[in-house]
């Protein structure tokens, strides 16, 4: 007999988990996805693109309905879990619906980050975190208002141009000196802001944030030198926490994610959990690709194969307001490390390399992506790359003719 295996989130990572066991261990389990809100799986990385009216809704479906019931998954959308009882090896969800389960798979992503600033609570401070979201903002955004957005880093730059192409005067707000700290040099950075400034995007740095200002709706955001930057919207977009309550109240060790080990395991032996909502050694990923690395180390462990996570190589590859930017490994550079770098301001194109000990360490690509997945696989692999060091920044087909 099938035993029940209940995964909590029906996001990517929890349909890239079922994805994975339709191919390794179909039949072995009786799956039960549950997720809040109301609708099928779908890609949150083209929630911008939706935004900016790029793409219709349904296109960012990651499986139709048919494509479920064909693997034989119960399907529990709008409808959250409220608890787990852990002797009882059950979860409950709202109205009461009690599901039982052999192995129990935590995949419940984040929530957005809303610090508690001045003015808060106004009418008008919106979040982007999902298609609720995208439509309410959508609307706005067309009527032409003055939108600000606080924060630089992935999830604003995203708001910021998904809100512009939808036809909002859009302000960038970020609290340090360059936009995607976390992912550019400075250089990188800045011409990335300068290619947004042209795209109708003002881009404000070391602007802190101390609050709001309106009466019964906001009508500006309050920087700390006491400027005021005049609003009818405001994005909060500046950064994810770990949906790790329901773990918690179940008595999970939780610190900023559900602690795992390296089989995905919580405390419990018979709970995992995958994805945003996860701590492994330290680290809680907010990126796509390290959570399907997840779903497929834990699809192998369910399945009964030998199967550790390590963790991940974090890399970002996307598209912001046009431009191409894409970042991996360790950019910053040690005092024996060599850089390669190839400028083209004219043209908008960035890349600096970083090479440590005749190996590529990190790579910065601004303007121009191409050959992105090969230089990660150079990062990965850690080979000497000696021999094709002077085509380096003219990417995989010159390096590949040298290499020859």
């Amino acid at each position: 007999m099938a035993e029940p295996l209940v995964i909590v989130g029906k996001g990517m990572a929890a349909t890239r988990l079922v994805d994975e066991l339709s191919q390794r261990a179909l039949g072995r389990y009786s799956i039960a996805v549950i997720g809040a809100e109301p609708r099928l799986a779908y890609n949150r990385v083209l929630l911008s693109s939706l935004l900016a009216g790029e793409i219709e809704a349904p296109e960012i479906e990651l499986k139709p309905a048919a494509w479920w019931r064909a693997r034989g998954v119960s399907t529990f959308y709008g409808r959250a879990v409220t608890s787990i009882d852990r002797a009882a090896k059950s979860v409950t969800l709202e109205g009461g619906l009690r599901l039982p389960y052999a192995r129990l798979v935590l995949a419940t992503g984040s929530s957005p980050l809303k610090p508690p600033f001045p003015g808060i609570d106004l009418a008008g401070i919106a979040t982007f975190r999902d298609t609720a979201d995208v439509e309410a903002l959508r609307a706005q955004a067309e009527r032409g208002l003055k939108i600000v957005v606080i924060g630089g880093g992935l999830l604003g730059l995203e708001a910021a141009y998904g809100l512009s192409r939808a036809g909002g005067k859009v302000t960038l707000l970020h609290l340090v000196d360059r936009l995607m700290e976390r992912q550019l040099d400075a250089e990188g950075a800045a011409l990335l802001a300068g290619e947004m400034d042209r795209r109708g995007i003002t881009v404000r740095l070391n602007a802190a944030t101390r609050g709001f200002v309106g009466k019964d709706k906001v009508e500006g955001v309050e920087l700390a030198d006491g400027s005021i930057v005049p609003a009818d919207l405001v994005v909060i977009a500046i950064g994810v926490r770990p949906n790790a309550e329901l773990a918690k109240a179940a008595g999970l060790t939780v610190n900023r994610g559900i602690l795992v080990d390296d089989r995905l395991a919580s405390a419990d032996a018979s709970i995992f959990a995958i994805g945003e909502c996860a701590e492994h050694r330290g680290q809680v990923y907010g990126l796509v690709e390290p959570a399907y690395e997840q779903a497929r180390v834990l699809a192998a462990h369910l399945s009964g194969k030998e199967a550790s996570y390590a963790g991940s190589l974090l890399a970002t590859n996307l598209k912001v307001s046009g431009v191409g930017v894409f970042s991996a490994g360790d950019f910053e550079t040690g005092a024996n490390d060599e850089i390669v770098v190839l400028r083209d301001r004219a043209a908008g194109i960035y890349r600096k390399f970083v090479l440590r000990e005749g190996r590529l360490a990190g790579c910065i690509l601004v303007g121009e992506t191409s050959g992105a997945l090969f230089y990660l696989g150079l990062i990965r692999s850690g080979q000497d790359i000696s021999a094709i060091r002077a085509d380096l920044p003219f990417g995989e087909a010159y390096c590949v003719r040298e290499a020859a």
